[in-house]
C-alpha cells in the first residue's frame, strides 16, 4: 500500500440552493478541487450521497455527476453510509489510490435537503435508523439523540446548559467561514432559551439540514509534482460499525463504532490521542459531540461535556473541534458532511484557516457518523 495525499479541495456554501441541482452543486465542488490540484483529469470518481433517490428521484447519481463534470467514461460509483456517506466515499477513494489501482481519484459529497418539506426531510433522514424497529414507530434522529441525552444527563448529573459550549464554539468559528450556513455567533443565554425540538434537545442543540457539495482530489504521495507544498497526507482511513437500533447496543451511552474506528486510525497513523491537534467530529447534536470525544479517547467517560464548559474545544484550546463551524453552524448536508469535515482539516494543516487557524496544527482527525453511530468513518491527516 502506498501513501496517499489530498492535493485539491473544493466547497460550495451550505445553504438553500434553490437554483442549483445536485449535479450542478457536485460539479462546482469538483471543478474547484481540480483547479486547486492543478488537475485536468482523474481516473475515478466516488460520490457520497444519502438521499438522491428519495428526495431527488436520481439513483444514477455518480454517472450523472461524472458526465456533468466533464469526466464521462471514467469509473464513477455512489457510496452509501447514511450521514457518513461522504466519508465512506473518501475511504473507498483512499483504498483505490493506496492499492495502486488508480493514480488520481476525485471524491465528492453532495446533498440537497431544503426543497423537501420538513416532514419529508425528517422522514428521509430517519432512514438512517432501523426501519423495522425505529423509523416505523415514528421516532426521528432527534428523538433518538434526545433519549440518549436524557439518560446521559441522568447518569452524570448534568443539565442541558452544560452542553451549551459546543454550540457556542461552533457558531463562533462559523462566523469566519465563508461556506457556513449560519455564520454568526450565539450566546449561552440564547441556547438556554431556544425552542425545544425533542426534549431535552432544542433548536440550538441540533445541526441544520442544508444543500451543499464538497470535493477532494487524491493521488499517490509519489506523484505530487507541483502540489508538494499544499499536499496533506492521509495517515489513516478506517471504518467500524455498531447495531443500527439503539436498543440493541450493549451500552447506549457509548459510541462503540466511533471508539473502534478512532483507535484503528490511531494504530494505522502511529499516533496517540493526545497527539491530535484538532478533531472535526460529527456534531449533529451536542450529545454526539460529548460521546465522540469520549469514544475517541480525548475525554474520560462522563466528562466530555466539561471540555465545552471549560473552553478546551476552541481553536486555542486543548482539543479544538468544529473549527470551521462543524455540522452545527456550517450546516449538515448529510451525505456531503464527511467531505466538508476533511476539507476543513486540510485547510487547518495547510495553515490557511484564517481567524480559525489552530496554531502549529500538524495532525488532524475527522470522524463522520452514519445515523446515531451505526457507522463511524475516521480519517487522520498529517502534513507531509
Amino acid at each position: 500500500m502506498r501513501d496517499v495525499a489530498i492535493i485539491g479541495i473544493g466547497e460550495t456554501k451550505v445553504k438553500e440552493h434553490w437554483n442549483k441541482s445536485l449535479r450542478e452543486l457536485a460539479t462546482e465542488a469538483i471543478l474547484a478541487a481540480m483547479n486547486d490540484a492543478h488537475a485536468e483529469h482523474v481516473d475515478a470518481l466516488y460520490v457520497g450521497n444519502m438521499l438522491s433517490g428519495v428526495l431527488g428521484g436520481q439513483e444514477q447519481l455518480a454517472a450523472l455527476v461524472a458526465d456533468a463534470a466533464g469526466l464521462r467514461g471514467i469509473e464513477a460509483l455512489k457510496v452509501e453510509a447514511a450521514n457518513g456517506a461522504g466519508a465512506g466515499a473518501l475511504h473507498m477513494a483512499y483504498l483505490a489510490v493506496a492499492s495502486g489501482m488508480y493514480d488520481s481519484v476525485a471524491v465528492v459529497g453532495v446533498e440537497k435537503m431544503t426543497e423537501a418539506s420538513n416532514c419529508a426531510a425528517t422522514a428521509a433522514a430517519s432512514m438512517a435508523g432501523d426501519a423495522d424497529y425505529e423509523a416505523m414507530l415514528g421516532i426521528s434522529p432527534a428523538a433518538l439523540a434526545a433519549l440518549i441525552m436524557r439518560r446521559y444527563m441522568y447518569e452524570y448529573d448534568l443539565v442541558a446548559e452544560d452542553l451549551a459550549g459546543f454550540s457556542v464554539n461552533a457558531h463562533a468559528n462559523a462566523a469566519h467561514n465563508p461556506h457556513a450556513m449560519y455564520p454568526r455567533p450565539i450566546t449561552r443565554e440564547a441556547f438556554v432559551k431556544a425552542k425545544m425540538i425533542a426534549d431535552p434537545i432544542n433548536l440550538l442543540d441540533s445541526a441544520p439540514l442544508g444543500d451543499g457539495a464538497a470535493a477532494l482530489i487524491l493521488t499517490g504521495s509519489d506523484r505530487l509534482n507541483g502540489n508538494r507544498a499544499t499536499a496533506i497526507r492521509i495517515a489513516a482511513s478506517t471504518v467500524a460499525t455498531d447495531a443500527v437500533t439503539i436498543a440493541e447496543r450493549k451500552d447506549p451511552l457509548w459510541l462503540g463504532s466511533a471508539e473502534k474506528s478512532a483507535h484503528k486510525a490511531y494504530a494505522q497513523a502511529h499516533v496517540k490521542p493526545e497527539e491530535v491537534d484538532l478533531f472535526e467530529l460529527h456534531d449533529a447534536y451536542t450529545i454526539l459531540s460529548t460521546l465522540a470525544l469520549e469514544a475517541a479517547g480525548l475525554a474520560k467517560r462522563g466528562t466530555g461535556a466539561y471540555l465545552s464548559r471549560d473552553g478546551e474545544i476552541t481553536p486555542l484550546g486543548r482539543i479544538p473541534i468544529s473549527t470551521m463551524g462543524g455540522l452545527k453552524a456550517r450546516g449538515h448536508p448529510v451525505g456531503a458532511t464527511g467531505v466538508y469535515q476533511v476539507a476543513e482539516v486540510v485547510q487547518q494543516l495547510r495553515g490557511c484557516a484564517g481567524k480559525n487557524q489552530v496554531p502549529n496544527a500538524r495532525v488532524g482527525m475527522a470522524q463522520s457518523l452514519g445515523g446515531i453511530g451505526a457507522t463511524a468513518v475516521t480519517h487522520i491527516l498529517m502534513n507531509n
